[in-house]
């Protein structure tokens, strides 16, 4: 009984040690990353094509910076509040019942579901553990600790058997701020130049030039953090950005003959 016991503990010393050796390079922000994406992407584009499309107007710096300044304060709060009400309201199978409802509706069926059928739920957690190709003697001792541990049970079979996850009600907040905080310095940064430079001709290609930089940054940095080819994220990034700049360039000077 001792040298189990004490086999035991070797073991779980040697898990601690390797577990604290190797250090996972995973990238887990994925909600965080997704909302700034969203916020900068738009940021660097729409205040950069209405910047261009008032230049291609023959407007003065002064008033493509008030009417930038304006539009970044208004797609803000509208990005913002798209993000916090999609949060909030993200639904499953209908959009009359909110993803927090839905997780608590079902976490109370699992939950009578565990003490009314508990052979049946068990069965369950061994159907999913052999679907990983995990025999019937290697999941059994797992099956038989979970039925031991209530709570855990529950978490298992909400995660593994639904593929639900808690909802954080702090989410929408989080994201309305996110999105309209990264909306803010997205659209900064093709105003710059205006706030230097009197000359709307000037500032324009000024501020072409620091938005595309800003979008082939941009670009790469969503790629690298997304798992896609950086160097093609930021062509793409840049590219869209400059079609969206010109073609409301073109059409200002159209409109105005």
């Amino acid at each position: 009984m001792a040298s189990t016991m004490s086999s035991t503990q070797e073991a779980e010393k040697t898990q601690a040690l390797l577990l604290n050796e190797h250090k996972e390079k995973h990238f887990t922000a994925g909600e965080v990353v997704r909302d700034i994406i969203i916020g900068v992407s738009d940021g660097l584009t729409v205040p950069f094509a209405l910047a261009a499309g008032l230049s291609g107007a023959n407007a003065s710096s002064s008033i493509i910076l008030t009417a930038g300044i304006a539009e970044i304060a208004a797609g803000a709060i509208s990005m913002g509040l798209g993000g916090y009400v999609y949060m909030l309201h993200c639904c499953f199978f209908n959009f009359t019942k909110s993803e927090a409802d839905h997780y608590a509706r079902e976490l109370k069926r699992e939950q009578e579901e565990i003490i009314a059928v508990p052979d049946t739920e068990a069965a369950e957690i061994a159907e999913i553990l052999s679907e990983y190709g995990i025999e019937p003697h290697e999941y059994n001792p797992v099956v038989n600790a979970l039925r031991r541990k209530p709570q855990a049970w529950l978490e298992f079979m909400m995660k593994f058997e639904l593929g639900l996850e808690k909802p954080d009600p702090r989410r929408a907040l989080q994201s309305a701020f996110t999105i309209a905080i990264s909306y803010i310095i997205g659209g900064i940064v093709p105003l710059f130049p205006y706030m230097f430079l009197e000359e709307a001709r000037e500032a324009v290609s000024a501020s072409v030039i620091v938005t595309l930089i800003a979008l082939l940054v941009f670009g790469f940095a969503k790629g690298y953090f997304t798992g896609n080819k950086p160097f093609r994220s930021a062509f793409e990034t840049a590219f869209i950005g400059a079609i969206a700049s010109a073609a409301a360039f073109g059409m200002a000077k159209l409109v105005q003959g």
